[in-house]
């Protein structure tokens, strides 16, 4: 087997798995879209605002339609041996990987102003919704138990709000180190019980590895695949000949 044929079937192997892969995400992006509700309520507080205009289900199928695209232009191109469907796979291939190299240069250059808008986005929720949006009020309930942490910054989160006024100036018992029921403002400060920002940072920051080893590897395959495709185009001709 040549150099050129063993290329040639990497090609069409690696573009068949792109194509069964993006017919997974366009299946789920299909089950999404009809039971979207549910599946939108795992966003706690950020489902009704900032996460609102968010279809998870059209962006899976969006995602799943450019990968069977992908696929089928990379598995015709290289059985095909066309010279245009091979150029065409290698530009959207770059013009992904171009897309996502900007995106995280965004992420990093805006990374300290996480805080601001989460902030934006959870300090009103629990002003507001908790203690009322049962939704709401469970996820809240679940994270601060489980990261034994309280509201997004601190107590602070709650003072003031819906919540302590219709308890009677009672904070949730995980703003206090006793857990007690009738957590109040000054216990819940002598406590200091630090907010569930700081908590999911330290966990972002532990899996920052994992994220940034998936991210090198889909980059890699991406510059492979560019690199396979670029191969087969310059040497087409050379088989013509």
């Amino acid at each position: 087997m040549g150099c050129f044929t063993f290329v040639k079937l990497m090609m069409v192997l690696f573009n068949l798995l792109i194509f069964l892969g993006g017919l997974t995400l366009l299946a789920m992006g299909i089950w999404v879209s009809v039971d979207g509700g549910s599946f939108l309520k795992l966003l706690g507080p950020f489902s009704s605002q900032a996460m609102q205009f968010v279809n998870v289900g059209f962006f899976c199928i969006a995602v799943g339609a450019v990968l069977v695209l992908l696929g089928l232009l990379g598995c015709c191109g290289a059985h095909k041996e066309s010279k245009c469907l091979l150029l065409t796979f290698f530009s959207v291939i770059l013009i992904i990987f171009i897309a996502e190299v900007a995106a995280g240069v965004v992420a990093l250059a805006y990374s300290s102003f996480a805080e601001g808008i989460l902030r934006a986005w959870a300090t009103p929720a629990l002003q507001k919704d908790f203690g009322s949006d049962p939704v709401v009020t469970k996820i809240w309930n679940t994270t601060m138990t489980e990261l034994n942490c309280c509201g997004f910054t601190n107590y602070t989160d709650f003072v003031s709000s819906e919540f302590e006024k219709e308890n009677g100036g009672v904070l949730p018992p995980s703003c206090c180190r006793t857990n007690s029921a009738s957590c109040s403002p000054a216990e819940a400060e002598s406590s200091d019980v630090e907010g569930c920002f700081e908590h999911i940072l330290e966990n972002l920051k532990e899996h920052a590895n994992i994220v940034g080893g998936i991210a090198a590897g889909i980059g890699v395959l991406e510059i492979a695949a560019m690199i396979v495709s670029m191969y087969l185009y310059c040497h087409l001709d050379s088989r013509v000949s």
